[in-house]
């Protein structure tokens, strides 16, 4: 069985940062996916990708891969510089502001 774990990115549609903290410890695709002739659906007798396991720490989930015997590819996440606005949001509609707020 393998697995990969990694860390997810963030969303790109908003700039918080919500379920990137963690490890994800995903499994591989162990059958082919069918197409029902009936329907059009996609199906596969594989229950193992609909797991989608989190951990704390890489070490956390390299520990649950090794001791299950599952052998897990770990990919490193790309490091970001935080965007951090010194003030913040209300920043924008400061009293004291020196230059117009404009978009």
């Amino acid at each position: 069985m393998r697995a990969r774990i990694y860390k997810p990115a963030k969303n790109a549609m908003t700039s918080g940062m919500a379920k990137t903290r963690k490890w994800v410890l995903d499994y591989a695709q162990g059958s082919s996916r069918e197409v029902d002739p009936l329907m059009g659906w996609t199906s596969s007798s594989d229950t193992q990708t609909q797991v989608r396991m989190r951990f704390d720490t890489k070490e956390a989930a390299l520990d649950y891969a090794k001791a299950h015997g599952i052998d897990a590819v770990v990919t490193e996440p790309h490091s970001r510089k935080p965007n951090i606005r010194p003030r913040g949001y209300g920043e924008n509609f400061a009293t004291e502001r020196r230059g117009p707020w404009t978009h």
